[in-house]
């Protein structure tokens, strides 16, 4: 639905990004700077650290067992704890969430796994020579303030609640599982196209959601509201 070659982006001087879709809605990104993205970095820091300070005291009663439990835990910790959070809860670790973060694609659709764990690899990069430094020449050195992880990843750090027609509120309604297992590229076409649903006449919408009817058995206006209900589920929405 949302092909990343089909669409026409455009970065003001203002460091608005604009992303034509070929459905004719404009979606404005507004990328975050490095000052805003350090301080996100600090809090999800002070909360890897509480944790693994919580679990250094539990574990050091199990001497050399829990050395080993805890270097383990403190390998995924830091290296599954961005992974999950952005993918798992809307592009947005608890760091990026308290300042009003996310990451998304440069397509303006939700991140992915494969995205997410390329840019927090290269995050090891992007520390050299130390103090996130390579990374802050990259993002400095562009108009979307991409760091290299980034760059690899083709993501970009945005404010959420500055964004026109990306990750808005679904309609209200009831939510259902989709009947068939989706893959990751086809949640995020089904969630990028409910989010957009509302910037579009309702000609386009139908036209889109027929694309559907093989798995929803519905077309026009009830095949738009089946594809919303998979969508809000996709989203954890409650019914």
């Amino acid at each position: 639905m949302l092909a990343p070659n089909a669409l026409d982006t455009r970065c003001a001087l203002d460091t608005r990004c604009a992303l034509e879709t070929p459905d004719g809605v404009e979606l404005i990104l507004v990328p975050a700077g490095p000052v805003i993205r350090g301080v996100a970095w600090g809090i999800d820091a002070a909360i890897r650290g509480g944790i693994l300070v919580g679990l250094a005291t539990v574990l050091g009663l199990l001497e050399a067992v829990g050395m080993a439990i805890l270097l383990l835990a403190f390998f995924l910790i830091n290296w599954w704890y961005p992974v999950l959070f952005e993918v798992l809860s809307q592009g947005s670790t608890p760091g990026k969430k308290s300042v009003g973060l996310r990451v998304v694609m440069q397509d303006g659709a939700p991140i992915g796994w494969s995205a997410s764990i390329v840019r927090n690899l290269l995050r090891q990069v992007d520390f050299l020579p130390a103090l996130y430094a390579t990374g802050l020449v990259s993002m400095m050195c562009n108009r979307r303030f991409q760091r290299l992880g980034d760059l690899a990843a083709a993501t970009m750090v945005v404010y959420q609640d500055r964004q026109t027609g990306l990750g808005m509120n679904l309609p209200p309604g009831e939510s259902e599982r989709p009947p068939v297992p989706l893959r990751p590229a086809e949640q995020r076409a089904l969630l990028a196209f409910a989010e957009r649903s509302q910037g579009l006449n309702p000609e386009r919408a139908a036209e889109l959601a027929n694309l559907l009817e093989p798995i929803s058995g519905e077309t026009g206006a009830e095949g738009v509201e089946q594809a919303l209900r998979w969508a809000r589920a996709l989203r954890g929405e409650n019914q």
